[in-house]
């Protein structure tokens, strides 16, 4: 780490000292998304919640969680409606219902497997009370499919009534069937299938079960058990390269029922322990997103050569797994990452992402409330979110579709956002390290960005910046002057006095525009084209 703060104070100073700026050549932007990714869904940014600490986040009827609700109110007003929640992760398969339980779970932890979360888990009652907090929200809810004897299905099947009911009124979104399957018979948190289980027998299992908690709904939720209500994002693996594969998967007639909305992938860029992992060299890093997203999208072509037509999301995703690493998926960077990250997946045909949340977790975007560990605030990543949410702008208005715009370095991304065929916004992300707390000067280096846009957007353009200290800020954050922070107005936004929001900058009648861009932020060009 010496050594690191070392060469970074070292090439802070000299590049300072060259030139605190240098330009880009002009990019081109195409006045039509000839290149870009089809059509988003609404709610594009959406969230992931383990399904533990789902309490802690959405709180209960009593004590509902407000400040939870204000960061989820803050990204509705950019895209149009509030993030969909999707409950679940690796509890979802540890969790067993006990109607006798007076608290909303009963986690056991288990230092030695996992410090994060509870191996052993019981819900109770009045866990589902926490779907009732949030107003306008939808949400899809994980069934347990990894714990299968035949009391353990009896006990998933006496949630139905109760989540029926929780979710009746228009919040359910869909259903979810099991977390990770294809880490099954690898996990290191322990074994729950044999070594011989297949996809076949996966799928044969997932049919079974969804068709029992079918069965279970139309006889105590009839409403929910028609085709248009009763359906699931499946088949929510891990990765590409597991034990069970998505392709055999869905040629063995996974969607036999025709119940699955959703084609659910998930996708962790890297792993908080491995050896190697580093802020530039992972998280603020295009080269290393585009490599991992690539997969993701290689997986989604094989599935369409196979006739799969279902819409292609990210049930569950977020920087580093085994819930991050203090220093990175907490810092700023991260927040630069998840911009890059959310709009490189935008851009090539991702349809939704879902952020992946838990108390105490490392790159959580906010922490939901006071623990011996964490105390509660919004976090970096949550300022990221908001950013790609003012990217996109009301999906519920406009088609909006990204292009990526290829740069030279690693360290620099750029997108054009489209709606409705439209030239409506361009997104520069510098993400060269500049680590505010190692840094002795004045002058934070920066690149001018130009860009050559259609003469239609002559005129005023608007820039919002995403904005800290450095990449290792972990407070200090805002987004187009304003802060989400809990301690200033329970997570509503406030704007900061002391830095500037919606800067101008004119779009010359040739439709030329530059951008100047300090190391480690981003800039929002909002266009008038």
């Amino acid at each position: 780490m010496a050594l690191l703060r070392s060469l970074l104070v070292a090439t802070v100073l000299s590049t300072a000292l060259s030139a605190v700026a240098h330009a880009q050549n002009a990019i081109p932007v195409n006045p039509t998304p000839s290149n870009a990714g089809g059509p988003l869904l609404q709610s594009f940014v959406s969230y992931s919640i383990e399904f533990a600490f789902f309490p802690d986040y959405a709180g209960n009827a009593s004590y509902p969680n407000d400040f939870s609700n204000n960061l989820l109110e803050s990204i509705s007003a950019f895209s149009g409606t509030k993030p969909y929640i999707r409950v679940g992760g690796n509890t979802q398969d540890y969790a067993l219902y006990d109607a006798s339980l007076k608290v909303a779970t009963n986690g056991t932890y288990i230092p030695s497997i996992s410090k994060d979360y509870p191996l052993i888990l019981s819900i109770g009652p009045s866990y589902f009370e926490s779907y009732s907090t949030w107003p306008n929200t939808k949400f899809i809810h994980g069934f347990n499919l990894a714990k299968n004897t035949t009391d353990d299905r009896v006990k998933l099947l006496d949630t139905v009534p109760l989540v029926c009911k929780a979710l009746g009124g228009g919040k359910l979104l869909y259903w979810e069937l099991g977390n990770e399957p294809d880490l099954y018979k690898t996990s290191a948190q322990g074994h729950v299938r044999p070594p011989t289980w297949t996809e076949s027998d996966y799928v044969s299992e997932w049919l079974n079960v969804t068709g029992k908690i079918g069965e279970s709904m139309a006889k105590s939720c009839t409403e929910m058990a028609t085709s248009s209500e009763y359906q699931y994002i499946a088949p929510s693996l891990a990765g590409t390269n597991n034990s069970l594969k998505p392709l055999t998967i869905w040629k063995d007639n996974l969607d036999t029922a025709d119940d699955i909305a959703l084609f659910s992938s998930h996708n962790y860029i890297g792993g908080a322990t491995q050896p190697g992992v580093t802020l530039q060299g992972t998280l603020m890093n295009h080269t290393s997103t585009v490599v991992s997203v690539s997969k993701q999208i290689d997986e989604a072509n094989a599935l369409a050569q196979a006739g799969m037509t279902l819409p292609f999301i990210l049930g569950e995703t977020n920087s580093l797994y085994n819930e991050g690493a203090p220093g990175l998926s907490n810092a700023f960077g991260a927040a630069l990452w998840g911009v890059d990250f959310n709009l490189y997946c935008a851009a090539t045909g991702i349809k939704r992402v879902h952020m992946h949340q838990g108390t105490n977790y490392r790159y959580a975007s906010w922490q939901p409330v006071d623990t011996s560990a964490t105390t509660k605030g919004t976090k970096p990543p949550y300022y990221g979110n908001i950013a790609v949410a003012a990217t996109l702008g009301d999906l519920t208005v406009d088609q909006v579709q990204v292009q990526h715009l290829p740069l030279p370095e690693d360290t620099e991304a750029a997108y054009a956002v489209y709606a409705n065929s439209t030239l409506a916004r361009v997104m520069v992300i510098n993400m060269v390290q500049y680590n505010y707390s190692a840094a002795t000067v004045d002058d934070r280096p920066a690149v001018t960005y130009n860009f050559t846009v259609p003469t239609s957007c002559a005129g005023v353009g608007v820039v919002q910046r995403l904005m800290a200290n450095g990449s290792d800020a972990i407070t200090g954050i805002t987004f187009n002057g304003h802060s989400y922070n809990y301690e200033l107005d329970l997570g509503k936004p406030w704007l900061v006095g002391n830095v500037t929001k919606d800067e101008i900058t004119w779009v010359g009648e040739d439709g030329t525009f530059g951008v100047k861009v300090p190391y480690s932020s981003a800039a929002l060009v909002q266009l008038s084209c």
